[in-house]
């Protein structure tokens, strides 16, 4: 287990050792006491698993009230992971960090409260993704901005992904600057 941090202060890369052979592969995905070691103390109460097809696009979402922290990774297909800066006093207001999650390479990211969240499926194959979350859920505390807001420059490695209604209808970064969350 090797936990990187990421250009955005809070964001987290864990790359877990994948033991593998002809058979398949074994891979411990959360050592409580192995993250302890690298500074990680994140309690989570929630374990939560989607599923979603070739060309979905899910996301920018956040939970606040209570504030929602999420470790995410990939236990079938693959995903192109985003997380956004959405705190008001962080030097990275804004702006994005985005990587590669799949059944294969052992990754997971770290998304903390103050982040939105979002990943497009890659391939043609469905995927299936794990979140440990550090909150519970709200519905009224749930919000979320467009995929494709200009502000945000997302490069997105799909084009015309499938989209939900509630993600059709997600404001833009403009509209979350003139009112955010104060994290």
């Amino acid at each position: 287990m090797h936990i990187e941090s990421c250009p955005i202060e809070g964001l987290k890369i864990i790359r877990l050792a994948v033991h593998g052979d002809a058979r398949g592969f074994f891979v411990e995905r959360y050592h409580k006491e192995k993250l302890a070691t690298h500074g990680f103390h994140e309690e989570f109460i929630q374990d939560n698993h989607s599923r979603s097809a070739p060309g979905i696009l899910r996301g920018l979402h956040w939970q606040a009230n209570p504030p929602q922290g999420k470790l995410v990774g990939v236990v079938r297909g693959r995903v192109w992971d985003v997380a956004v800066d959405i705190r008001p006093d962080s030097p990275t207001y804004g702006k994005y960090h985005a990587v590669e999650l799949s059944a294969e390479n052992g990754v997971l990211c770290w998304i903390p409260a103050g982040f939105a969240h979002g990943f497009c499926v890659l391939g043609d194959e469905p995927a299936d993704m794990l979140y440990k979350v550090s909150g519970p859920y709200n519905p009224a505390g749930e919000g979320g901005i467009r995929y494709d807001d200009p502000d945000l420059a997302i490069d997105w490695p799909v084009k015309n992904p499938t989209l939900s209604a509630r993600d059709e209808g997600l404001m833009s970064f403009a509209q979350y600057r003139a009112n955010p969350v104060r994290w």
